[in-house]
């Protein structure tokens, strides 16, 4: 009988039904805010397709990505996902509020244990960080990295400062600790207390600010191996989440080149750049390059060792979510497999779907269409209340 392949999504966009899903989680001194700006980093562009697919609504209320079960029928069965990897919330960083950040990342960490992991053994989240404040960032990592349905940090990739500059340090440090990656994800470019989206400031369009976006994704790559974070934090990996794929030849060539008379600028550095890209640095798949000439793109995959690096998304439920069963080039199976679900189960470890099902898994809670059973969150040692003290756990 042939084995099935894991398949891993990478990048799964949940959200709340209403804002006043959060309040249970957040201090009483923030309610008001939250419900008069929540995120608060609002949008520049106007999208003429809009920002989330239309059959993405689920259809008992709510607004794409908001309801688990309707998640569960129309990503996750039909296109046999065993895990989704959950990221949103991630423009809190842009807040110039850092009290008021750090609180909502923690209610929303809180608030995905109980409404999204305790649903279903598939659910796997991102804590989400304010790296504005790194000493708290690295607090809120300690505090709730250890829950088991916990695979990674996540924070937006719009920053004023490159994020291998030691200010960062602590959030990198606490990751490790926890042996958890650390992963970006953008959208918030040009929003909030972010930069301009290029050094020659703001696009006129969507479609140019949506085309150049690997730009800054280039320059944390190139900022983190150069100032030493992976020599500093060896066991650290970092996620580049919806950032594309084909600029990391050019990034690794240049940076090789220049090394080579460069070096002692950086006498920290013990190998190539290239090297501590290849050993630490994870790129998901969609957007998805698609050139004219498939196979141009599985040269590129050759170029990256992207068996050991590239990690499939859906982007769901986004305009662009890319189709599990269409996506992909033909390419051959094993490394396919590998991209599909094996380097994320390796890099998240996730266990294989027949045992979480089984219940063996220390992250299952319930499942979809079950009663509970799944941890909450103040059983998992992070208790609703926890900030009515708000400025010392902020």
């Amino acid at each position: 009988m042939k084995e099935r392949s894991i398949v891993v999504d990478a990048d799964v966009h949940n959200a709340m039904k209403n804002g006043r899903e959060l309040l249970p989680y957040l201090p009483r001194v923030w309610h008001e805010q939250w419900l008069e700006m929540g995120i608060g980093a609002a949008r520049v562009y106007y999208s003429a397709v809009g920002g989330a697919m239309k059959d993405a609504m689920p259809p008992n209320g709510g607004g794409p990505g908001s309801d688990p079960a309707f998640m569960h029928e129309h990503l996750l069965k039909p296109n046999r996902i065993d895990y989704a990897i959950l990221t949103s919330g991630i423009e809190i960083s842009l807040y110039p509020d850092p009290d008021y950040a750090n609180a909502v990342a923690s209610a929303w960490n809180d608030w995905t244990i109980d409404n999204w992991l305790a649903k279903s053994p598939k659910f796997r989240g991102s804590v989400l960080i304010n790296n504005t404040d790194p000493a708290a960032a690295a607090r809120e990592i300690d505090r709730i990295g250890s829950h088991p349905g916990m695979v990674q940090v996540i924070m937006t990739s719009a920053s004023s400062t490159l994020y291998g500059q030691r200010a960062f340090h602590p959030i990198y440090e606490a990751a490790e600790r926890n042996g958890l990656p650390v992963a970006i994800h953008p959208g918030g470019e040009g929003r909030g207390i972010s930069p301009a989206p290029t050094n020659a400031g703001y696009p006129t369009r969507y479609m140019e600010w949506h085309n150049i976006l690997p730009t800054g994704y280039m320059a944390h790559v190139n900022s983190l191996v150069c100032e030493g974070v992976f020599e500093k934090f060896p066991a650290l990996k970092f996620v580049a989440i919806e950032g594309g794929i084909s600029w990391l030849p050019h990034l690794m060539w240049r940076m090789d080149k220049n090394y080579k008379a460069l070096r002692s600028t950086t006498p920290w550095l013990k190998r190539h750049p290239s090297e501590y890209i290849r050993d630490h640095v994870y790129l998901t798949t969609q957007p998805i390059e698609e050139p004219a000439n498939p196979q141009h793109l599985l040269q590129i995959f050759e170029m990256i060792g992207a068996d050991k690096c590239v990690m499939f998304s859906t982007d769901y439920p986004h305009w662009d979510y890319d189709n599990p069963m269409m996506a992909l080039p033909p390419m051959p199976r094993e490394l396919k497999r590998r991209i599909m679900g094996l380097t994320a189960q390796e890099l998240y470890g996730l266990p294989d779907p027949e045992r979480a099902e089984a219940g063996s898994d220390p992250a299952a809670a319930g499942d979809i269409g079950a009663d509970g059973g799944g941890r909450s969150a103040s059983e998992a040692g992070s208790p609703q209340g926890r900030h009515e003290d708000w400025g010392g756990g902020a």
